[in-house]
This record gives structure tokens, C-alpha cells and sequence, in this order.
């Protein structure tokens, strides 16, 4: 017989009973979903990689204060916002210190701009990230990762009516953009290889640390 399908609490529950390795569980579940929102705050491939891995282990620090009261998800997600929204404001600290060296982010080549045949799909990320940030992420949570309303709600902290505003004030942003037919779900794809190193790198730094072998420490973090 097949074995039971965890669910995110259970898996939870196990890792901190000290089950470490179950947190891969997690992590490939979600991968997509937080390298697409990463990318959609940030439109830096390696750097979305960075704050998944710092977002992952900060997580699995919290986790004994992790109380449930959200989604596991969820509360994944919000730890990744603000890991991105820190990152952004440190490299924006760097870009001003190196304010004299000329850098055109146009010019700036990336594995997704150097893939064959994926001319629309450039533009497409390119158009969904010129987006203002505020409708930007609700495009990204509820179009490309297909978040429910009330999960998206709850991660960013807005009414109904306002994530459902924001969507449809995006999509008409787009339209007006991109005057054809887009397609959300092919955006920001993050492949088995960005995957597997991602998993790699954190599971590996959570079995070297000895804080992480050792117990669970002490969490000062306002994630509920």
C-alpha cells in the first residue's frame, strides 16, 4: 500500500520531534511558489535563489513557534516577503555606493533571457515585473502560483476586496502592455536544477550547524 501523504503540520510536528530530514518535504513543495514571488520582488534570478535559502533557514529556525495559526504556507511565504524586501534594500545600498560604474540592467544577461524560443516569455516577466510592486504581487500569489483569495489575504494582510481590486487592476496593466493573449503559468518557471540546489544548500547548512543539531534555539520572531 502507498504510504500516508503528510500533511505540512504533521510534517512540522516531525521535524521538530527531530526528523530534520522531512524539511526537504517542504521545501519542494514550495520552491515554486517562493522563487516566483522572490522573482516577482526582486527580477534577479541568483538573488531569488539567495532569499529562498536564507528564507528556508530562518523558517526552520521558528519552526518551534510556528503555532498554527496560519498555514504553514503561508506563513512561509511572509518570512520570503520580507527576506526579499531586505535583500532589495541592501542591493539598492550597494547599486548607490557603486552609483559611478555604469550598469544598464538591459543589458544584464540572464539564463532566462538567453533560452531559445522563449522571445514572449521575456516579455512577459519583463511586463508582469513592471507592474506597481503592490499589484505585482497579487498577480504573482493568485495568477502565476494560484494561491486562493483568502490565503493571499492572509499573507499580505488586505481585504477581500482589495486583493480582488489589485488583481483585476493588474491584469489591466497587462493588457494595455502587452495588447495580446499572455500566459501567467509559463512565467518564472523554476526548473529541477534550481530545485535540487536550493534543497542541497539548505539541508546541508541545517546538518553542519550545531545549533540546528543540538535543539531547536530560542525564537524572537513575530511570524505566528
Amino acid at each position: 500500500m502507498p504510504g500516508k501523504i503528510l500533511s505540512d503540520d504533521e510534517i512540522v510536528e516531525r521535524i521538530i520531534q527531530g526528523e530534520k530530514s522531512l524539511y526537504e518535504l517542504l521545501m519542494r513543495k514550495y520552491n515554486q511558489r517562493m522563487y516566483r514571488i522572490a522573482m516577482s520582488i526582486v527580477n534577479d534570478d541568483m538573488g531569488a535563489e539567495d532569499i529562498m535559502q536564507a528564507a528556508y533557514l530562518n523558517a526552520f529556525m521558528q519552526l518551534p513557534a510556528f503555532k498554527h495559526k496560519a498555514g504553514f504556507g503561508t506563513w512561509l511565504t511572509r518570512i520570503l516577503i520580507n527576506e526579499s524586501l531586505l535583500y532589495r534594500k541592501k542591493d539598492l545600498r550597494r547599486r548607490e555606493v557603486l552609483a559611478g560604474v555604469d550598469e544598464d540592467p538591459e543589458d544584464q544577461v540572464t539564463p532566462l533571457k538567453s533560452l531559445m524560443n522563449k522571445e514572449l516569455k521575456a516579455i512577459l516577466e519583463k511586463a508582469v515585473f513592471q507592474l506597481p510592486e503592490k499589484y505585482r504581487l497579487v498577480f504573482v500569489m493568485r495568477e502565476i502560483e494560484e494561491m486562493s483569495t483568502s490565503e493571499t489575504m492572509e499573507v499580505l494582510n488586505l481585504g477581500e476586496s482589495n486583493i480582488k481590486i489589485r488583481l483585476s487592476r493588474a491584469k489591466q496593466m497587462l493588457r494595455q502592455e502587452l495588447s495580446s493573449y499572455y500566459k501567467p503559468k509559463e512565467l518564472f518557471d523554476f526548473h529541477l536544477s534550481r530545485c535540487d540546489r536550493v534543497v542541497l544548500a539548505v539541508m546541508d547548512t541545517i546538518s553542519r550547524e550545531p545549533f540546528f543539531n543540538d535543539s531547536f534555539p530560542e525564537s524572537t520572531s513575530s511570524f505566528k
